[in-house]
């Protein structure tokens, strides 16, 4: 199989911890040829999707972890399989991003994740078709709106729907006097879409990310546990990994979620669940698999690359 990988610059990953970087020693380890395309050397001509394409071999250590072959251009329809793995933001390049490896796709190149579906499911948005397990919110991009949610439910998180790593969520409640100026601040001043959510205290266990493979989970969880200081279970922000097998309501989320993904072509996705709830439905570049394979001796990037071989 040649298999080639769209993602941030390889040079300011963490190997140690990058689930992308785990996927390409699976593939390699598997015998199959890995390229390297950074976003911005995507381009179509003529309905032809092509890149700026080099080979690359990895090894598995935090220094001289790769190694790329000189630039070559490739048409896009060169390769078995093309992996959308650029972090967020979700912005307009993004989508251009999607659309030529859209192209792609309607010329015979598997794209995981398919590239509709990194543009249907937002993943803060996505996880309003499965109420049943959800927390009470409110979305919207009205200041007025998000303040009587707020009102209603007292104690909250405020987050921007296209944000990461816990970057720009604020917990506040009905009676903080800085709530006006943080609707300001994440909706800058009503002109960006933001999520009021129900604040889960459950959050101090942590913040679970399941992974799926084809809609189906891996049977281990990483809690992801706030600092002494802080709400937020990111690793990004200071919180701590501890492994957690799946509850039963843990199973009957993935039961409903699972399918959903899988029927949209998204073969690889991370849910994020704290207590009893759905908070987060990821599919841009899930992360998590390198965390998961040291504590259980897991080989999620393989199990993932030898479903990739099944599909073409």
């Amino acid at each position: 199989m040649k298999i080639a990988f769209v993602m941030d610059p390889i040079e300011s990953i963490k190997p140690h911890k990058d689930s992308t970087f785990a996927m390409l020693l699976a593939a390699q380890k598997r015998g199959h040829q890995i390229d390297y395309i950074r976003p911005e050397d995507l381009y179509t001509s003529a309905g032809c999707p092509a890149a700026l394409c080099q080979t690359i071999t990895v090894t598995d250590q935090s220094h001289d972890y790769y190694s790329l072959d000189t630039v070559k251009t490739k048409p896009l329809t060169e390769f078995d399989c093309l992996a959308m793995r650029k972090d967020p933001p979700f912005d307009m390049e993004y989508i251009m991003d999607t659309y030529i490896l859209e192209l792609a796709e309607k010329q015979g190149v598997l794209v995981f994740n398919k590239s509709q579906a990194l543009r249907d499911a937002n993943e803060k948005f996505f996880t309003e078709f499965f109420t049943d397990f959800t927390p009470a919110n409110r979305i919207s991009r009205n200041p007025e709106l998000l303040r009587q949610a707020v009102h209603d439910l007292d104690e909250v998180i405020i987050k921007p729907m296209d944000g990461m790593g816990g970057q720009s969520i604020f917990k506040t409640s009905k009676n903080d006097k800085n709530l006006n100026v943080i609707l300001e601040t994440v909706t800058q001043n009503g002109t960006k879409t933001t999520i009021v959510q129900k604040f889960i205290p459950e959050i101090s266990a942590g913040d679970k990310r399941i992974l799926l493979i084809q809609g189906e989970p891996v049977p281990y969880a990483l809690a992801r546990i706030p600092s002494s200081h802080d709400f937020r279970g990111n690793l990004a922000k200071g919180g701590r990994g501890a492994g957690v097998e799946l509850s039963r309501r843990d199973y009957a989320i993935c039961e409903a979620v699972g399918p959903v993904l899988k029927s949209m072509g998204i073969v690889f996705a991370g849910i994020d669940v704290i207590g009893d709830y759905l908070t987060e439905i990821n599919v841009t570049s899930p992360t998590c698999i390198r965390e998961l394979d040291q504590i259980y001796g897991l080989d999620i990037a393989g199990d993932l690359i030898d479903t990739l071989e099944t599909l073409l």
